[in-house]
């Protein structure tokens, strides 16, 4: 019988602790550019570069926190507290220790968020049982109402959370958000009798190694005349939760190093630095075809920089009341993003799969790859409709400028 009905419950609290991380780093990532400039009155050049950078750190951080989780640690994500600013009315001019201080508490919340956001994640991907039809159908939807959940919390962090820090101050938003991320914590931890966990399989890196040397080492032998002779384990002998996977023609040359010498003796099949199995050396090849996929991404990744530096800054000078007494803060711009894709999601999953599906015949309405192809069409329509409103922008700036000096 299926756990869901037990577990599903703890499976949205994993979600909520999602949401609630993501409240506290979106904001944190909405207000960097205005905290920067006004406060420790940086210059706009150099205040876009180190939201840039911090962005940057914290992009990277999940992939040594995966591999952490995924090796040693079985995906239980580490918690990095909150950080309170000054709460003074009147500041000092910020000293250089003090953007130190600042910079290095920054990157302590990338850090955190390098183990947390992998790991729960993944995590979360475990309490289904791919073996179970109904979990599995639940699995593929379960992605679609994580980003679903996750723009919420987006959204939470750059409407209410900055609203209460420009009405209120920053000393309470900090301990909003610090109350918000203990309360995770406590969450996560009330759901642990009923989580499934994995056990850790040993660093994912190795494996890879293991193709690459042993390919290099046998580069001058033949290959076999048909695939069943490369070197592969019997489905009794592998380990349970993992798969085999069916060798593909693809990047034959890595085949090699599943292939079995003659002149090898028993013990010397066993050497993973010069014998891997056909699983192995596919999945290095899944690593290899990955690589133009990264690749594409990076200019994705700079029109998203866009929304955390120039479009906040921009957003400082547009006339934003909307009544007497009620101003939208800058960095509420990014709920714009957040609403998207909170309604895009919805409709995606409920609507267009099924839709989809029929005529289709995937599961997921259409496939990975033409869902990424078609996000990057609209960053593309994106950036032309940025620069087409910010040439007309400094149009209007140049015009009142100049109306001014002839007044």
């Amino acid at each position: 019988m299926s756990k869901w009905f037990t577990q599903g419950p703890y499976i949205s609290v994993l979600g909520s602790n999602g949401v609630q991380r993501e409240v506290e780093l979106f904001w944190t990532s909405g207000k960097l550019i205005i905290y920067l400039t006004k406060v420790l009155h940086q210059d706009l050049k150099t205040a876009a570069k180190g939201v840039n950078y911090w962005s940057g750190v914290t992009t990277m951080m999940p992939l040594l926190g995966g591999f952490l989780a995924d090796a040693y640690l079985a995906d239980s994500p580490p918690v990095i507290p909150a950080l309170k600013p000054c709460d003074d009315g009147i500041c000092q001019e910020p000293r250089r220790i003090h953007e130190v201080f600042f910079f290095l508490a920054l990157y302590l919340i990338s850090i955190g968020t390098g183990g947390h956001k992998p790991a729960l994640e993944s995590f979360g991907a475990d309490q289904f049982d791919d073996d179970h039809q109904e979990e599995r159908r639940k699995k593929m939807s379960f992605f679609n109402w994580w980003c679903f959940g996750l723009c919420c919390g987006l959204l939470l962090g750059v409407t209410v959370i900055i609203y209460i820090q420009d009405n209120v101050g920053w000393a309470a938003a900090d301990i909003i958000l610090t109350a918000v991320m203990a309360s995770a914590v406590v969450i996560f931890c009330m759901g642990r009798p009923f989580y499934r966990f994995r056990k850790p399989m040993g660093s994912p890196v190795t494996p890879l190694l293991h193709v690459l040397v042993a390919a290099i080492a046998k580069r001058n032998l033949p290959y076999p005349s048909e695939p069943d002779q490369l070197y592969e384990i019997s489905k009794s002998d592998k380990t349970q939760g993992t798969r085999l996977l069916v060798h593909t023609k693809k990047l034959k040359f890595l085949d090699k190093a599943a292939i079995i010498e003659d002149r090898q003796s028993s013990a010397e099949k066993q050497n993973p630095w010069r014998l891997a199995t056909v699983t192995q050396v596919e999945e290095m090849k899944l690593i290899v075809n990955m690589i133009p996929i990264w690749l594409t991404t990076l200019p994705f990744g700079v029109c998203v920089a866009q929304s955390s530096t120039f479009f906040i800054k921009q957003s400082t000078t547009l006339n934003r009341k909307i009544t007497q007494d009620f101003t939208i803060p800058p960095a509420s711009i990014y709920s714009l993003a957040a609403i998207g894709l909170v309604v895009f999601i919805a409709i995606y999953d409920r609507v267009l799969v099924p839709s989809l599906k029929r005529v289709t015949g995937n599961d997921r309405g259409i496939g990975i790859l033409q869902r990424i192809g078609i996000g990057m069409i609209f960053s593309v329509l994106a950036m032309i409709t940025a620069a087409l409103v910010e040439r007309k922008r400094l149009h209007v700036v140049e015009k009142i400028h100049s109306r001014v000096r002839y007044q």
